[in-house]
């Protein structure tokens, strides 16, 4: 492999894992933060959907639910189009972390694409991921 397939950040939030994980796997939530509207069927193979005030909207698919631990979904390729079949990997790690949690977001699956597709989406999520989760703390250290 060329070019990395693997985004990774860690965070360490000052909430409690059921806190943070009502932020990640509810449309209350995942609408604060992350989209500004947003539906999800919180099982392996339910689909979740967000959408922004721009007009903007992602689908996603569910891949795992490990309650307070670990959530995980699939999402359409940052750059490529709508119809495009493939896909990358996101999973959300939950670990207690003193009073708070240690959140650890990784999203893979870059490795598929052509050098060109690959830096627009890889550049573009890591991007994406170091503004939102900044929102998702902003929205957590409010409520």
């Amino acid at each position: 492999m060329g070019f990395p397939d693997r985004i990774e950040r860690v965070v360490e939030i000052r909430q409690s894992r059921e806190k943070v994980w009502a932020a990640l796997t509810t449309a209350e939530g995942l609408g604060a933060w992350f989209g500004n509207q947003a539906t999800i069927d919180l099982r392996p193979g339910g689909a979740a959907t967000m959408a922004w005030d721009s007009g903007d909207s992602a689908s996603m698919r569910v891949e795992r639910v490990d309650e307070p631990s670990v959530f995980a979904f699939t999402w359409h390729i940052y750059g490529l189009p709508e119809d495009d079949p493939r896909r990358t990997y996101v999973e959300f790690t939950l670990e207690p972390a003193g009073d708070g949690t240690r959140l650890t977001v990784v999203e893979t699956g870059f490795a598929q694409l052509p050098d060109d597709a690959h830096h627009t989406a890889f550049d573009g999520n890591t991007r994406g991921w170091a503004s939102e989760l900044g929102e998702l703390v902003a929205y957590l250290d409010a409520a």
